[in-house]
């Protein structure tokens, strides 16, 4: 049968573009490549101090599926303490010293850099928290404040929304909560953990829990954001172990953490920020 030479050049162009695109399916690393790959990114940007491409590969890092590499926590701390999110910095370290032991090739170094965000904190603290209140809310500053505009720079984010939904699944996975207090296994996941995303004028919520039988469910609850207040509450309870996030609709445990109180009261904060901002109709 003939073909016309119109025809023909169309079939021949879209030989090409299938011919580039099975290519570039080839060419897609699976994850655990691309997760080496990342990693070598980031160990070169930080090293040579190119902060922002390092908050770009921690950024596609962080939301790979599957456990993260034990220096990852290392070079998350390293990115936190440049950008003074102390409590965050100081957890992403303690998981790293906790997870690489003495052996890792950056041991000393976290200490170290733990003991300089313990002086750094000592220096900025303002005034003693009272030792018997038993729980806390969370502070909202004014919108556009700098701790928002400091994240936007961090996470390279186009929006509050976008730099605070990044900043508290971060927060969240260095929080997981745990059965077993007495030997904590940094290099196994959490018993429960928490993830975030946000559509419209909601916040997803998804809840993750494993089972001793090792099986894993997952749960999403949708949070309208409609008439909430963003003050958000949290407590924690060293008698078991756990501190609390409160969901602000109706006063009921929300989030499931371990116990760390700056943790806590960082992932409350972050929260209420993100309220307001998916309230906020031009943060898109």
């Amino acid at each position: 049968m003939a073909v016309s030479f119109g025809t023909g050049r169309r079939l021949a162009r879209g030989a090409i573009l299938a011919s580039v695109l099975l290519a570039g399916q080839a060419l897609a690393l699976a994850p655990e490549h691309e997760t080496r790959r990342l990693m070598l990114a980031t160990e070169e940007a930080v090293v040579a101090e190119k902060w922002g491409e390092a908050a770009e590969y921690l950024n596609r890092l962080q939301q790979l599926e599957g456990e993260k590499p034990v220096d990852y926590y290392f070079f998350r701390g390293r990115m936190m303490l440049q950008s003074s999110h102390l409590n965050e910095a100081q957890s992403a370290l303690e998981t790293y010293v906790a997870r690489a032991g003495a052996k890792g090739a950056h041991y000393q170094e976290s200490l170290k850099l733990i003991t300089d965000i313990e002086k750094a904190r000592k220096e900025s603290a303002l005034a003693p928290q009272g030792a018997g209140e038993p729980e806390r809310v969370a502070v909202i500053e004014p919108a556009g404040d700098s701790r928002v505009a400091s994240l936007r720079k961090l996470y390279l984010a186009d929006s509050d929304r976008e730099a605070l939904t990044l900043h508290i699944n971060s927060l969240l996975e260095l929080s997981g909560w745990r059965h077993d207090q007495t030997v904590v296994r940094l290099d196994r996941p959490a018993d429960v953990e928490y993830r975030l995303s946000s559509q419209g004028s909601e916040i997803q919520i998804q809840e993750i829990r494993r089972g001793d039988d090792g099986r894993v469910r997952r749960s999403t609850e949708p949070m309208s954001v409609f008439g909430i207040n963003p003050r958000v509450e949290w407590r924690c309870e060293p008698a078991i172990s756990t501190c609390w996030v409160y969901d602000p609709r109706d006063g009921s445990r929300l989030f499931q953490l371990a116990l760390n109180r700056d943790q806590a009261q960082e992932i409350a904060d972050t929260l209420g920020h993100l309220i307001r901002a998916v309230q906020a109709p031009s943060d898109s």
